[in-house]
């Protein structure tokens, strides 16, 4: 009988004749109440995992997920399915909408949040009262501090999911090895576990890691890349500025329907760029890690990273965002002498200095003082998560360093196995499945990797389909855009 309920949910909701790999296992132990953990590709759909059970559940589907900007996309493309009954609670919003939100929380199946907001009392006593049927952490890699993007303040859902009355829960991810896995069900502090483990592997993908001698090399490389290469396509830069800067040199080469994404940018911007690039009125999106993010995108035809990924996992979540339509797509990573620098630095930046720590308890000493410490939002989090406004004493604040150094030396490995993969002569699909305990396929993948050979004519643009250039002001595109829905 669930069965024949789940498909025909499938089709009344969703539009969908048939099931990606993953998805009705995942589903089927969500409905029989099991807390689950699964780990489905990117670009198979594990937004239906929680979604369709939501329908066929009595109470709230509650979801924590990490970026405000994945959050919206969710809830847009909820909406424009005709789901009225959904909304995100984030920072975005004013505290007058929040209030008038949360005053009426129980009228919502679907509530989106970030970990930030429901660690806030107020918040939580709100989700208190409503009745959740299922608890859902999306990039659950994010709980654990062996994930490539751990955040501290997952560590704090195992509680909150008790003091939520312990709702069915299921924790979602791509990209986890078995050592991530048993961190979340632990720290989540689940009884008992059905996991739906799913290979990482997208055959669609090539793989190539394609070498330079240098930075203007690089760029050329890129340049000549982007005009041949069958399009849409995404451009993953690790820098801001260079990000920007490669927006100007494509345009300069006549591919005007070029833009830049990055958190430097107003939201309201980034979100325009989005819906132009979904709609197909942007054919190359030069951005850093959070764009894509569940972006429900099927036809992006190449990834190209212009700067080395910090991880494994990250590289893997980023190429993911090609080929979901199960056309052949590729992957191309741009390397030359000395890239590892820029991870190794931005890594030994992501987390506050001694010099940072101290300041930052001398502040909780003197609040009154003013000192000037400028930190980024990770430095921020990851202060403010372990250093709460009670004075620490020394030792504590020596235990505080400790798990900084810890988080650093455990970052500076993924970097160096990130670095050995491209330097390696191996097939770099079986690299990947390698690090994650995978056996290589059965089925031998045609156009797997540059290591086992491959023809790059095969993802050439075969005529150009420049769409018309936008001059308009990006608030008079946005609003076009949101009333076209």
């Amino acid at each position: 009988m669930i069965k024949l309920n789940i498909y025909e949910a499938l089709q009344k909701y969703f539009h969908f004749q048939s099931f990606r790999p993953g998805q009705e296992e995942v589903i089927h132990s969500v409905l029989k109440g099991k807390h689950t953990m699964a780990m489905l590709p990117t670009g198979t759909g594990k937004s239906l995992c929680y979604q369709l059970p939501g329908y066929l559940l009595q109470g709230t589907v509650l979801i924590v997920s990490p970026l405000i900007s994945l959050m919206q996309d969710q809830v847009e493309q909820m909406r424009m399915m005709g789901e009225k009954k959904v909304v995100a609670i984030n920072s975005f919003l004013s505290a007058n909408e929040r209030n008038q939100i949360l005053k009426s929380l129980h009228q919502y199946k679907f509530i989106y949040i970030s970990p930030e907001m429901l660690s806030i009392p107020a918040v939580l006593e709100y989700c208190k009262k409503v009745s959740i049927s299922l608890f859902v952490i999306d990039e659950a890699h994010c709980i654990s501090q062996w994930g490539y993007d751990f955040r501290p303040d997952y560590l704090r859902l195992g509680e909150i999911r008790k003091q939520l009355g312990a709702p069915t829960t299921l924790a979602l991810t791509a990209t986890a090895t078995e050592e991530v896995r048993k961190d979340i069900v632990q720290l989540l502090e689940l009884p008992a576990v059905e996991e739906c483990i799913f290979s990482v592997d997208r055959p669609n993908i090539s793989m190539v890691v394609h070498r330079v001698q240098n930075y203007e090399e690089k760029i050329k490389e890129m340049r000549w890349l982007v005009k041949k290469l069958e399009k849409p396509g995404i451009i993953y830069f690790s820098s801001k500025k260079v990000c920007e800067e490669m927006v100007h040199i494509l345009k300069e080469d006549g591919l005007l329907n070029t833009a830049a994404y990055h958190g430097g940018m107003e939201q309201e911007q980034r979100m325009l760029i989005q819906q132009q690039f979904l709609f197909d009125e942007l054919d190359i999106i030069c951005a850093t890690s959070a764009f894509g993010m569940g972006i429900n995108k099927t036809n992006i035809r190449f990834v190209l990273h212009f700067h080395m990924p910090q991880s494994l996992e990250s590289y893997l979540q980023e190429i993911g965002r090609a080929g979901r339509d199960g056309s052949k797509s590729i992957a191309i990573l741009l390397d030359s002498p000395g890239d590892i620098q820029l991870p190794t630095q931005l890594m030994e930046n992501e987390l506050p200095s001694d010099y940072q720590i101290d300041i930052y308890v001398d502040n909780l000493n003197q609040p009154s003082a003013s000192n000037g410490l400028e930190l980024t939002d990770t430095q921020k989090r990851f202060l403010e998560f372990y250093l709460p406004s009670k004075v620490p004493t020394r030792q504590q604040v020596e235990q505080i360093k400790q798990i900084r150094d810890e988080r650093l030396q455990y970052k500076q490995v993924k970097i160096a196995q990130m670095d050995k993969w491209i330097k390696s002569n191996m097939c770099r699909r079986l690299g990947i499945l390698s690090y994650f305990n995978e056996a290589k396929a059965a089925v031998e993948v045609e156009r797997c990797c540059d290591n086992c050979g491959i023809n790059l004519s095969d993802y050439e643009a075969h005529e150009t389909t420049e769409t018309k250039k936008v001059n308009e002001p990006w608030e008079v595109l946005l609003q076009n855009l949101l009333l076209r829905k």
